[in-house]
């Protein structure tokens, strides 16, 4: 059973509350199972050792989330090989590779958290009511733990890359 929780994140200026447990930085990050583009179940300890960028948005359809993933495409080129981007939606797996093959994305991985929010849950990113996930990024260092989260106080802003991208660069 899910507990909810309040936050300070809006939509549209209108406060949400959240469905799972929320997660702290230095915890281990929980284990999660998505669909992938292939519907193959997709999980997070498959990256063990390497430091994973977890890009969380409502859906790939909206334009901020559109610019985020664009942006983490474009960013991944340049953070070698021992980092992976994931961004995770509810969004449909056939939805997800159709928008990455119209816009060219594919440096980043897209998965689906459609099937039970096993993720929204897990990370507390659930938007209870509306079985969609907020806007966030949480950094999985190469031993497993939190190194880092960002949750965006307004769903339809996007976050802060810089802090991002500089939060990687201190992560082992």
């Amino acid at each position: 059973m899910s507990s909810t929780f309040a936050t300070k994140v809006t939509m549209k200026g209108n406060p949400v509350t959240l469905a799972g447990r929320e997660i702290e930085v230095g915890q281990m990050a929980p284990e999660f199972t998505l669909t992938a583009n292939d519907l193959s179940e997709f999980k997070l300890s498959s990256l063990k050792g390497k430091k994973v960028i977890l890009s969380v948005v409502p859906s790939l359809d909206t334009g901020i989330c559109d610019l985020q993933t664009k942006r983490f495409n474009k960013e991944a080129a340049n953070l070698g090989n021992d980092v992976v981007i994931l961004t995770i939606s509810m969004d449909l797996p056939f939805a997800q590779k159709r928008w990455c093959g119209a816009t060219g994305v594919d440096k980043l991985k897209t998965l689906s958290d459609h099937r039970d929010a096993n993720f929204g849950e897990k990370y507390g990113v659930l938007i209870k009511g509306l079985r969609l996930l907020i806007r966030a990024i949480f950094i999985v260092d190469t031993k497993g733990a939190v190194a880092y989260k960002q949750i965006v106080p307004e769903i339809t802003t996007e976050p802060n890359y810089d802090e991002v991208l500089n939060a990687l660069k201190k992560v082992q």
